[in-house]
């Protein structure tokens, strides 16, 4: 049998998803083991004591300067943020999608000024938006509207320009309106897209966060990463990248549950 006709079982799978972390684990604790051993008091492999004794001082014991749980406000901080900045990005990107997909007198400057949009990296304009908004949460916020607005909308302009011209015209011969036309035919289509474009876009807009917190902030994830790494202090930093990688892990599982509870026909319709 051919390599690509082959498929694993259950069983099988399970094991293949695991292999990857579990030989990836054993790399770094056998690099950590090996360089510790020749000097203990190396800070670029910690020991998972060491990462443990770490999260327990910032996640369960009170700072004592401001008397919180260090590791809790960043993480509260950080989603307070990224949940403001996909919201709006989300609604924005929507309303902007279906306008220059469905109406042309709007795609019609709507579709290259958004190609124009897409193409500009957010990141070479974040000292522009710390002049304008200044260094509080505004500027946080709108670089990750910005930086994934014109994404969300090309992608949705796109989804509404496929949706067949017949159904629109059936649409509009049984006398729908233009706003019915959107809130009956294209909105529905439309939305299990927006929660699949979400989650190609959640890696960039954590990146967006983590930059903006790294340049300008007194808390947040990405404030104390950069915070700590003037002293190697990996043994905070590798963590603090693990919990942010397992939040967005489980934002992408909750935006993909809730297309399957949501919107179940979407999978059929694309079978």
């Amino acid at each position: 049998m051919r390599l690509i006709n082959r498929h694993p079982d259950r069983s099988g799978r399970l094991l293949l998803i695991l292999l990857p972390f579990a030989l990836l684990l054993f790399a770094y604790f056998a690099g950590s083991t090996a360089r510790l051993a020749e000097n203990p008091n190396d800070k670029l492999l910690p020991s998972a004591a060491q990462m443990a004794a770490a999260v327990d001082r910032l996640a369960f014991t009170e700072d004592k300067r401001s008397g919180n749980y260090l590791f809790w406000e960043d993480s509260a901080s950080s989603l307070k943020r990224l949940g403001l900045g996909i919201g709006i990005a989300a609604l924005a990107g929507l309303c902007l999608g279906i306008a220059a997909g469905i109406i042309p007198l709007f795609g019609a400057p709507l579709s290259p000024l958004l190609t124009v949009l897409s193409m500009v990296p957010p990141l070479a304009i974040l000292p522009i938006l710390f002049i304008t908004f200044g260094l509080g949460e505004l500027s946080k916020v709108m670089l990750i509207v910005i930086g994934i607005t014109p994404v969300l909308a090309r992608d949705l302009e796109q989804r509404a320009r496929e949706i067949p011209q017949e159904i629109l015209i059936k649409a509009q011969t049984l006398g729908a309106s233009t706003w019915t036309l959107i809130l009956r035919v294209v909105l529905p289509q439309l939305l299990p897209r927006l929660l699949i474009a979400l989650r190609l876009v959640l890696g960039s807009a954590w990146l967006f966060l983590i930059a903006a917190e790294a340049i300008a902030s007194t808390d947040g994830l990405g404030y104390r990463i950069f915070l700590v790494r003037r002293y190697m202090a990996m043994d905070v930093i590798l963590p603090y990248v693990v919990w942010i990688t397992l939040l967005a892990w489980l934002m992408d599982l909750g935006l993909r549950q809730t297309i399957r509870v949501c919107f179940p026909w979407y999978e059929g319709a694309k079978a």
